[in-house]
């Protein structure tokens, strides 16, 4: 399967209602194509659930939505067993979970008890309903949006909940060309019913597993493991990138490498994903806090010590 292709075939098919937003599709993409769910987190209005909703129907995959709200149950989101009087049995009621594509819209207006619902799904692909479990079908993915602004009835995501999100990104406002473009071609409405499905389930599952042949030699591999680990032990962090961020990130690099065309994964590769992948799951330290100093200005710091060797990216291809 050419991954590249595939891709692009989604990335022109979100285009079509999706106006200046082509390097937040092509991460999503690759995430979807790492098995990774997303965290969309920027102001009202941007375009976050219409770029879920977008891409949800260019996957041609099955879809459900949860808006979150503060008085939700973690039963809303997988479901419960209701007595049937009429049988006499419990019957399971399944809950928008049972999905491949979930938009939890505004995720961070639920509770943390209700949050914590959706961990086993995210990291297990499975729920559990009076101690029986439940595969979710495949692809099980979660594109969550939540508003960085509003902190009333909004409920900060645990820490454990952002380490399983393989990304983080933001929509960010239009420039004016783009905005103008936006107004000439969608009108008054969106015209979600523009957009065609391009592949499939089947499709994206063996896409996933041929992403696997990627080549990573050892020493980018080296490079991840210094990276995470610089994380873990730097004066300003009270929490660094956990062993899960370390395979996000090397997941995230093949699928990278692949769409980019190549069987390789190089340094730059990583670099260019370690912002996206790593940033939301690093806690400042209180004096880091105190001081102004954001998880993404440390990150930085770690990019620039840990050195990655100029020649790896034309010598990983001859090591296979």
């Amino acid at each position: 399967m050419d991954i590249q292709k595939l891709a692009q075939r989604i990335q022109a098919e979100t285009e079509k209602i999706i106006v200046g937003k082509g390097d937040r599709i092509r991460l999503i993409i690759m995430a979807v194509l790492a098995d990774g769910h997303v965290l969309l987190d920027d102001l009202p209005g941007v375009g976050k659930t219409t770029l879920v909703k977008a891409i949800s129907l260019a996957l041609g995959c099955c879809s459900g939505r949860i808006q979150f709200v503060p008085d939700m149950l973690p039963s809303d989101i997988i479901g419960m067993r209701i007595y049937n009087q009429k049988t006499g049995d419990f019957e399971l009621r399944q809950g928008p979970v049972m999905t491949n594509i979930l938009l939890a819209d505004e995720i961070n207006r639920a509770i943390p008890r209700t949050q914590s619902a959706l961990l086993e799904a995210m990291e297990e692909r499975q729920i559990s309903i009076d101690g029986e479990r439940f595969p979710l079908p495949a692809p099980f993915l979660v594109l969550a949006t939540q508003n960085p602004v509003e902190s009333e009835s909004t409920f900060r995501l645990p820490a454990a909940q952002m380490d399983r999100f393989l990304i983080r990104i933001s929509m960010g406002y239009p420039k004016p060309e783009e905005e103008r473009e936006m107004l000439r071609r969608l009108g008054d409405h969106i015209p979600l019913e523009k957009i065609q499905a391009v592949t499939c389930a089947e499709e994206l599952v063996q896409a996933q597993q041929e992403v696997g042949a990627v080549h990573v030699s050892d020493q980018v591999a080296d490079y991840i493991v210094a990276l995470t680990g610089a994380t873990r032990s730097h004066t300003q962090l009270a929490m660094g990138a956990s062993p899960r961020a370390s395979r996000g990130l090397y997941r995230a690099a093949k699928v990278w490498a692949a769409m980019e065309g190549r069987d390789f994964v190089t340094p730059d590769d990583v670099k260019t994903l370690a912002h996206l992948v790593l940033e939301h799951r690093l806690v400042p330290d209180s004096g880091a806090r105190f001081s102004g100093v954001s998880a993404g200005a440390i990150l930085d710091d770690v990019l620039a010590r840990v050195p990655a060797s100029p020649t790896l990216g034309k010598a990983v291809s001859h090591e296979k």
